[in-house]
């Protein structure tokens, strides 16, 4: 794990060269995850603090997403008084995986600011309750 002695306050990390591909496809297939990388990537290297994104989460499970995010190596964070910051790694995700992160990037449909409980490939919950099915139900056995 890379620590930078100039700044106390960054969060464990690995370093480049112990990026690995399972690990960060992994991090990007959760829509979420994926939202927050396309966030940070559209921040174009500013930092952004973690309650600067409007996710349809938990605290807590907002925490998990960039913990994952973080572990894998996507992002870099370090603590500023009371709030994390956070920035994509993606000089080194391309020098480790040439390409990688802007083919994701690429293939990610955008995420308007006026929409932002939208979550990419994510099935609205009308649609996914059999009451919003053409197909009849099944019967139900006795």
């Amino acid at each position: 794990m890379d620590h930078d002695r100039d700044c106390p306050g960054l969060l464990p990390e690995p370093a480049t060269a112990e990026l690995q591909l399972a690990c960060v496809l992994h991090a990007l297939a959760d829509p979420i995850r994926l939202r927050i990388v396309a966030e940070l990537a559209g921040a174009g290297g500013s930092e952004l603090n973690c309650l600067a994104f409007e996710l349809p989460v938990t605290k807590s499970t907002m925490t998990h997403h960039f913990r994952v995010l973080r572990e894998a190596g996507l992002i870099r964070q370090h603590r500023r008084g009371t709030s994390k910051m956070n920035t994509l790694r993606g000089d080194d995700l391309a020098a480790r995986f040439p390409g990688l992160l802007d083919a994701v990037l690429a293939a990610t449909p955008a995420c308007p600011n006026t929409a932002p409980n939208a979550v990419p490939n994510a099935v609205p919950a009308a649609a996914a309750t059999p009451a919003a099915s053409s197909a009849p139900a099944a019967p139900v056995a006795r």
